[in-house]
């Protein structure tokens, strides 16, 4: 890229933040002079989307499904090397980009001017286009409803080794979740144990998450590499005795995709599940500036994010809303949820470690 096109683009897009009007359809041609666009996602959902960006703007674009790991080593390898391969990332690993990406420059954050007023302004440094959720589910065939009303339950004798979760030491929104847990989370974790024990907590543990991970450790869960084994181990039918589970939001598809019968723990107290977010950012070396710009403002239209939402992905965006046919009725309960706060992002990637450490302990098998 030339000194004067990046002076070319840079007054293109300036426009907005020096508080000008927007104008997309100054975006639109501008990106229609750019070369391809690729993006990067966790999901293979954005091999559709993309398709669906091209056919609406007649900019070319290409969506790669990467895991969240892989994006973040690919990324700085293309930055370092100053070629980059993926324009746009849409990374579930705030933490990561806190603390590696966005300081170095090598992914930058842009909120679309004209779709700021619906964004939170929570989701809006970085930008997150959608908050996505692990639910605990049980096995509707088995209960009529679940079988279990307070988070403290499962670390009982009746649930050991009936419990299943993904492996914190192979995801690090499950140590992330830990860490907002123990920072913002103490208080209802103590509240749902007084409520079920009729006694305060007492521990040795620094928090009361930390007491409540290391109970449920003690209580040999099964570990599981992804939410398909889980799905599988709540859900399938004609279980005797079904395990309860946390699972991504997207799994209840699998209700009508494999005949299962997840249900899910809507009044769990104090939280039927926890969100993380997934977020929207350009690569700083992109050759296509406009082009990313411009699937960032799609994806956060409902048109753009609507293949996600069908999985229970929640679009950040408050003038979206989660269609009816969602399979695991999360629209009902998305208030309850334990929602991650980016505020803290660079504390939990800190902690990381520590709290992998601290699961090695406490895990009995």
């Amino acid at each position: 890229m030339t000194i004067i096109r990046i002076s070319i683009v840079a007054a293109l897009l300036a426009t907005p933040v020096l508080g000008q009007e927007f104008n997309l359809d100054a975006l639109i041609k501008a990106a229609k002079a750019e070369p391809p666009i690729t993006i990067y996602d966790s999901t293979g959902k954005i091999v559709d989307m993309a398709e669906a960006f091209t056919a609406k703007y007649g900019v070319q674009a290409t969506g790669q499904k990467v895991s969240a790991n892989s994006q973040l080593e690919m990324l700085i390898r293309e930055a370092q090397a100053g070629n980059v391969q993926g324009d746009v990332a849409l990374l579930t690993d705030t933490p990561a980009a806190i603390a590696q990406l966005l300081p170095t420059g090598v992914l930058e954050s842009w909120v679309p001017p004209d779709l700021e007023e619906t964004i939170p302004a929570r989701y809006r440094n970085p930008l997150a286009i959608s908050t996505n959720a692990n639910v605990w589910a049980y096995n509707t065939g088995k209960y009529p409803e679940c079988p279990v009303t307070n988070i403290w339950q499962l670390t009982e004798p009746e649930w050991k080794g009936k419990v299943a979760l993904i492996d914190p030491l192979t995801k690090g929104t499950y140590t992330d979740w830990f860490n907002q847990m123990a920072t913002y989370g103490d208080e209802p974790l103590r509240a749902a144990y007084q409520a079920q024990y009729g006694k305060p907590l007492e521990s040795d543990q620094p928090s009361a998450a930390a007491a409540w991970l290391a109970a449920m450790g003690a209580n040999a869960p099964l570990m599981a590499d992804g939410d398909d084994r889980i799905s599988e181990a709540v859900g399938a039918a004609g279980q005797e005795a079904p395990f309860m589970g946390l699972l991504s939001s997207a799994k209840f598809r699998d209700n009508a995709d494999k005949g299962y019968q997840l249900g899910l723990c809507a009044g769990m107290d104090p939280w039927p599940g926890w969100t993380y977010t997934k977020l929207g950012l350009i690569a700083s070396g992109t050759d296509s500036p406009n082009a990313a710009r411009l699937f960032i403002h799609y994806i956060l239209t409902e048109e753009g994010i609507l293949p996600q939402m069908r999985d229970g992905k929640m679009p950040t965006s408050t003038a979206i809303k989660l269609p009816e046919d969602e399979p695991s009725g999360l629209a009902d309960h998305a208030e309850a949820l334990f929602a991650y706060d980016a505020s803290s992002g660079l504390d939990d990637w800190d902690r990381r470690q520590d709290w992998q450490d601290f699961w090695r302990v406490h895990y009995t098998r």
